[in-house]
């Protein structure tokens, strides 16, 4: 998992951190089924999962997260089906400091999002006429401290 982002914002305003969802939207989705629904009983595919996270500035404390999942699934080398989903949502990030701005594009709207991408890759995959699947739970905080390991390190130290 990556994170890209801009500088955290500067908030104007006097107060306390805020950090509060305004939108949810899919911003992008693909399903290819080079083959078909060709399942078989003994249907086993290895199954790829790919997360990354971005976060773009919309304008003043608001900005957009967008949380890509790319799934995949193969049977040998051959790909059975590929899926990729751009869930977003607008979140004002205000007065937050760079390590909670970080941490908040890193775990916090991850974790807002990722059940928005799960009902969406499970749909698109039943569609196409696979068996249904499930993404598992992710754990968006162990995936930022494995991406950071100036956080565990510093952790550590105290």
């Amino acid at each position: 998992m990556s994170i890209e982002s801009p500088q955290p914002p500067t908030g104007a305003a006097a107060g306390g951190a805020q950090l509060a969802l305004q939108a949810v939207y899919l911003k992008d989705c693909s399903f290819e089924a080079p083959l078909g629904p060709r399942v078989t009983p003994d249907w086993n595919p290895a199954i790829g999962l790919d997360l990354n996270t971005s976060v773009n500035a919309i304008e003043g404390d608001l900005r957009e997260v967008v949380l890509t999942v790319t799934v995949s699934a193969k049977i040998g080398e051959q790909t059975v089906f590929l899926v990729e989903v751009k869930q977003a949502g607008a979140f004002v990030m205000q007065n937050l400091t760079e390590t909670d701005y970080r941490r908040a594009a890193g775990i916090v709207c991850p974790g807002v999002l990722f059940p928005y991408v799960r009902s969406v890759v499970s749909q698109l995959v039943s569609q196409g006429g696979f068996p249904q699947l499930l993404l598992p739970p992710v754990n968006f905080e162990a995936l930022y401290a494995a991406n950071n390991p100036e956080i565990t390190s510093g952790a550590a130290a105290n």
